[in-house]
């Protein structure tokens, strides 16, 4: 049996709701130890549709820790709070830096990795509204995985893009054995886009 993973998913105010829950959702299914992390004041987090998520805990709290993965809901404003937090943007240079997996959607791609330079020489995708931010040929599609990096388009492809974690961290028969209680569409045999899931 593979052992158990530790997963980052941080949230602040705006963040978008379903990104965030089916992520920890899915993660948690695959039995990934999950910490949702505030980036807020409070750990309680207003997301971007009103929905009211309690965090485990804050970010600041998680700077030495270690994680196999930093995952990023998007939505707005939550994918500005996630850019705007130091503690957050310690953690990813530290992942980053140790060659370990960090993992973003929607927005976040290109409003939190992006500036960061954490997307510079890697096949990527984000929300159709946050594209022109992102460079390469990767950009259209649906989940894409380039080393260690995973970036998704929105809440639409949100379990594509946890079942894409959970293959990360795991392997594939991982993936369909969570993907299959969950009667999710079997995975398309081709790719669309070079480096999509």
């Amino acid at each position: 049996m593979a052992s158990a993973k530790r997963v980052l998913v941080p949230i602040g105010t705006g963040s978008e709701e379903m990104e965030a829950s089916i992520m920890v959702d899915v993660l948690r299914r695959a039995g990934v130890e999950v910490v949702v992390a505030s980036v807020e004041d409070t750990l309680q987090c207003e997301m971007s549709r009103k929905m009211k998520f309690v965090a485990d805990c804050f970010v600041k709290d998680c700077e030495d820790g270690e994680f196999d993965m930093v995952a990023l809901p998007g939505g707005m404003p939550g994918a500005e709070r996630l850019r705007d937090c130091a503690s957050l943007q310690t953690i990813l240079k530290k992942q980053a830096d140790a060659k370990k997996a960090y993992a973003a959607m929607c927005a976040s791609p290109a409003v939190v990795l992006s500036p960061q330079g954490l997307l510079n020489g890697v096949a990527a995708t984000a929300h159709p509204a946050f594209s022109d931010k992102i460079e390469g040929d990767s950009v259209s599609g649906r989940v894409v995985i380039d080393g260690n990096v995973i970036t998704s388009r929105g809440p639409g492809t949100a379990f594509e893009f946890a079942l894409a974690m959970v293959e990360y961290l795991y392997d594939k028969e991982k993936a369909k054995e969570v993907a299959g209680p969950m009667v999710m569409p079997p995975k398309e045999a081709s790719a669309l886009v070079p480096n999509e899931w």
